[in-house]
């Protein structure tokens, strides 16, 4: 019997090493077949590590996952075969990933102001000016003498500055500093990641006019010249164009979209067109394209030089050195930055003969970006241009792509048209069910007739809107750019026209409460892999996609809401953001509605169970059968101690800008001032009940926001010191 068994045994273990090693040449085969594309995916094991650093919270996770990279590696190295180096080789790129984001982090690593300073007078010299007057915002950046001070601070006016403040010029004024602030609600935009990067180490408000000490010298360097040309164009274009049509025509020759009206921005996002007012792949294509096509055709006029001269490659020789002009003239933003990589790279393939459009091309930038700037990987701007471009190359190289822009023979130029509008069309749903996700992770809405307004948008934008703004530059300093500038100002009134019609129709824009984490890496690793690969297997991408709708529709916005400082306190409840105070900002509004997807505003006293006054408000939130009591301070004044620690023993939580007593003791969640300085801004489920909070996002990173009182220290993540059980203990 031992010896059956014995038997038994063996022939299962061999059944299974079989088994085994079939799956290992399986895995063998199918990358051999896909040999070709495996160095696509070096940009997304980067990316990978540079995710893990900024969303895992913690040092100890970091080490995790920087050790589990190298044990993969090493596996690779003992394993044989394609798989065995594909193991390497993914390792060892997320493990660089991960150590160029922490490399990144700390070698920006700058002062920050630890507590708010009240009316201060800073003498400092201005390192940048911001202004957007289409939003009556206007900002400085600022290097302050007192060493006491961080290096880089922002400080905003209320009016603007006088015009012989400039970059270079040393100002004097009053301000209230204060640490730079992070998300207005977990997982929200954090100003604070930002600020880290580009060395702002805080932020404030003037008090009074700035006052001019010293002007600001001649430009003298390379950079200085530039943003000096931007600053005059800005202002020329402003001058010729009025209106929104000015703020616009602005954006698209030197990156300032501070004369943008805000309905405008709204309306081209919800158009699906606000791709057409950050300078990027369309725009750079025009001036590439339209420089090479005049250069070769001038230099084709002499049969001397076409005969003797490499045409081609002069041509896109200076082709190049427009793109890279228009780039740093335009302030080199990311999607800039993207496409003129992009565009020289194919420029460097037309003239070696090779493919000028591949995928490669769209790896090889996103690496280049992420090698300088692994935070950009963060960014919409980044993930939106690259998303696109790579829709676009995986359509134009499947055989449909091909048929359509190739042609089958037919010279008709109605077949041609035909084709062409086909393309475009499919390229436009295609593009809009690529972004959509990448929209609403980071906007809350979207837009569904994008396809629709592109149709007419991108052929008028290429063929008279960017001519014109090329015509109008061009004979501006001889005199002569008046009709080029009227012909811009008219096609871009009908492009503000065209996304109002389209952002009013029923149905134009889709609203989704903020999307989970999970899903939103589902939705970029479904489209990935549907992306990089050619074989059948490509399409188990949709598997993640499917999961990852399926989570983003069935995600709840939080209940309640409260801000960092304890000001302001939002309830959620049908759709209906009710806030705390009256006169909320419009910036806190804002990013709440678009994080619940609130389709109105409203005030806590308008809600049926709500009391308030002008000092506090108590209000009931009913959920999953439960009534959960809130009392919320609003003012200043002084209320009676007995009278607020009696009120505190009869609500589940309070929420206060001040320092509450101890003797305040809610049966649950205390959030004053004390507390909120500890955990950040703090978002609440009552069903299922679950307590978000900044802090546990921001973790050990360097931006995380200090907390001034030393006796307050940082708790476990999902852990708060200060709450107590539903019954008080």
């Amino acid at each position: 019997m031992l010896s059956i068994a014995s038997a038994a045994v063996q022939t299962g273990g061999g059944g299974a090493r079989r088994r085994l090693a079939g799956l290992s040449a399986g895995i063998e085969d199918w990358l051999s077949a896909e040999r070709h594309q495996l160095i696509l995916w070096v940009p997304v094991m980067i990316g990978v590590g540079i995710t893990a650093y900024f969303a895992l919270p913690r040092e100890s996770h970091w080490q995790a996952v920087g050790c589990a990279a190298a044990a993969l590696a090493a596996s690779g190295v003992a394993a044989r075969g394609l798989t065995g180096r594909c193991a390497f080789w993914a390792g060892l790129l997320i493990l660089a990933g991960l150590a160029l984001a922490w490399a990144r982090a700390e070698s920006v690593a700058a002062p920050r102001l630890q507590s708010t300073l009240f009316n201060r007078t800073i003498t400092a010299r201005v390192a940048a000016v911001d202004l957007q007057p289409a939003l009556e915002r206007f900002r400085l950046v600022l290097e302050p003498d007192d060493d006491r001070l961080p290096p880089r601070v922002r400080v905003s006016l209320r009016t603007p500055p006088a015009d012989a403040i400039l970059p270079g010029a040393r100002i004097s004024l009053r301000a209230t500093l204060r640490p730079p602030p992070g998300p207005s609600t977990p997982g929200g935009y954090d100003f604070a990641r930002r600020a880290w990067f580009e060395g702002i180490g805080a932020v404030g408000y003037a008090l009074g006019e700035p006052q001019l000490l010293v002007p600001a010298p001649p430009p003298g360097d390379a950079r200085a010249l530039l943003d000096s040309l931007r600053r005059r164009l800005t202002t020329r274009i402003r001058a010729q164009i009025e209106g929104p049509a000015g703020g616009i025509a602005a954006a698209l020759v030197a990156g300032d979209r501070g004369g943008i009206p805000a309905e405008v921005t709204e309306d081209m996002r919800d158009s699906g067109l606000a791709h057409l007012l950050s300078i990027s792949g369309l725009h750079i294509a025009v001036v590439v394209g339209g420089t090479m096509w005049l250069v070769r055709r001038l230099l084709l006029l002499s049969t001397w030089i076409a005969l003797r001269w490499p045409v081609k490659i002069i041509a896109a020789g200076v082709a190049a050195c427009a793109g890279v002009g228009y780039t740093l003239l335009a302030g080199a933003e990311v999607p800039t930055v993207r496409s003129c990589i992009a565009t020289l790279l194919v420029l460097v393939g037309l003239c070696l003969g090779r493919q000028a459009i591949s995928l490669r091309m769209v790896a090889a930038a996103a690496v280049l970006i992420l090698l300088f700037r692994p935070e950009a990987l963060l960014g919409a701007s980044f993930q939106l241009s690259f998303a696109a471009v790579a829709t676009l190359v995986v359509f134009y190289q499947s055989a449909l792509g091909r048929r359509l822009a190739g042609g089958t023979g037919e010279s008709s130029w109605p077949s041609r048209l035909a084709r062409g509008a086909a393309a475009l069309l499919i390229t436009g749903v295609m593009i809009e069910a690529v972004l959509a996700p990448i929209a609403l992770a980071h906007f809350g809405r979207t837009g569904f007739y994008g396809v629709l307004a592109n149709l007419v948008a991108i052929p008028f934008t290429s063929f008279v809107v960017m001519p014109a703004a090329a015509g109008a530059l061009l004979l501006d300093p001889v005199g002569l750019g008046g009709p080029f500038y009227a012909v811009l100002g008219w096609s871009l009134e009908a492009l503000i026209a065209l996304a109002a019609h389209v952002a009013s129709l029923p149905g134009a824009v889709s609203r989704l409460p903020a999307m989970p984490t999970a899903a939103f890496i589902a939705f970029v690793a479904g489209g990935l892999w549907l992306a990089l690969w050619e074989g059948r297997i490509r399409w188990a991408g949709l598997a993640p996609i499917a999961v990852a709708t399926v989570i983003a529709l069935l995600a709840r916005p939080a209940d309640l809401v409260i801000s960092a400082d304890g000001r302001h306190a939002g309830i959620v409840d049908a759709g209906r953001l009710a806030m705390l105070r009256p006169r909320a900002g419009e910036f806190i509004s804002d990013m709440w509605s678009d994080a619940t997807a609130a389709e109105s505003l409203g005030e806590w006293s308008e809600t049926a169970a709500t009391r308030c006054n002008r000092d506090a408000c108590i209000t009931v939130i009913e959920r999953g059968g439960k009534g959960w009591r809130l009392l919320a301070t609003r003012s200043r004044a002084q209320i009676e101690w007995r009278r607020l620690v009696r009120a505190c023993r009869g609500v589940d939580i309070v929420i206060s800008e001040r320092w509450l007593p101890d003797a305040c003791t809610p049966r649950w969640l205390k959030l004053d001032r004390a507390a909120l300085a500890h955990s950040g801004a703090v978002a609440i489920r009552f069903d299922p009940l679950t307590v978000e909070t900044v802090a546990d996002g921001h973790g050990d990173h360097p931006w995380a926001t200090a907390v001034p009182d030393q006796w307050y220290r940082r708790s476990k993540p999902t852990s708060l010191p200060w709450m107590r059980t539903r019954d008080g203990r």
